[in-house]
């Protein structure tokens, strides 16, 4: 890091020890800072990593927010269903590229799992329910079966209410066809040049004892009105243990890797901006 500002300097000078890691902390701060500023979606940190066991260093961004997503219009909004799941389906496919979240099927599989032994269907959770947890039919009247939780669901959830994109105004189409564009482009980096690409097992490297968290991301997609008893079940752990809030965890084995991080950092950054922009977006009603 320290060779890296070093090249940025048009005048070479002098430094204590202690002044040289006070002044490359704020040159590199500044740098991110400045990239990061614009996003209002989220709060994201940048960590350096000091590599152990001849692994280099590493940079980390990690997210500091925590719960649903500010999904504006498309959860309160009065547009047309199928311009809101459009729109919504669209997060759900691309967001998790840059962000630790979790969208509904996330959920209904951990529900599965905590619930119904990982059955999907009411007959099957029942008999789970009867047979291995030994409810009484009192009991199972106040339970949740799979169908109950499908239900609740508002429409603008649903993908197959998703208009098509010649369906929809031409402001919002240009909208989402911005995020799926940034979100290729967000794609198409090398993983190992990638600011946000996460990898457990390098994560697990780099930061020892962070296999004890919740696996969940601190993140969802999913509306706390309709499955708040569902979203505090699963994230029960993680409120007691923490969350997998790890953007991306990228090594630096040479100094040339920094410029690259920084440009994988702006294209996240120009992603994110898109998905911002599409949840601000409120288009007008027919």
């Amino acid at each position: 890091m320290g060779r890296w500002v070093a090249a940025r300097e048009a005048t070479p000078k002098r430094y204590t020890r202690v002044g040289a890691r006070k002044h490359i902390e704020q040159v590199f701060n500044a740098a991110v800072l400045e990239i990061l500023d614009p996003i209002e979606l989220v709060d994201l940190r940048v960590a350096v990593l000091v590599g152990e066991d001849d692994n280099p260093p590493a940079i980390a961004l990690v997210c500091e927010t925590l719960g649903q997503l500010d999904l504006g219009w498309i959860e309160t909004g009065d547009a047309p269903i199928p311009w809101r799941a459009a729109a919504y389906a669209a997060l759900g496919e691309t967001l998790g590229t840059a962000l630790p979240v979790f969208g509904y099927q996330d959920l209904f599989e951990e529900i599965s799992m905590y619930y119904w032994d990982g059955e999907t269907d009411d007959e099957s959770a029942l008999r789970s329910l009867t047979v291995f947890h030994g409810l009484s039919a009192e009991e199972l009247e106040e339970q949740t079966l799979p169908s109950e939780m499908n239900a609740r669901r508002p429409d603008w959830m649903i993908s197959a209410n998703a208009a098509k994109p010649a369906c929809l105004p031409k402001a919002l189409a240009c909208a989402l066809r911005r995020l799926r564009d940034a979100h290729k482009a967000l794609e198409r980096l090398a993983s190992d040049r990638n600011a946000w690409h996460f990898d457990s097992d390098t994560l697990y490297e780099y930061v020892p004892g962070i296999e004890e968290c919740s696996s969940l991301p601190p993140l969802t997609l999913v509306p706390f009105d309709e499955f708040a008893r569902e979203l505090d079940d699963v994230a029960r752990h993680g409120m007691e243990m923490g969350f997998m809030d790890f953007c991306g965890l990228c090594p630096l084995p040479e100094i040339s890797r920094i410029d690259d991080w920084f440009a994988s950092l702006r294209l996240g950054v120009q992603f994110l901006l898109a998905a911002q922009d599409l949840v601000r977006f409120d288009p007008p009603n027919p």
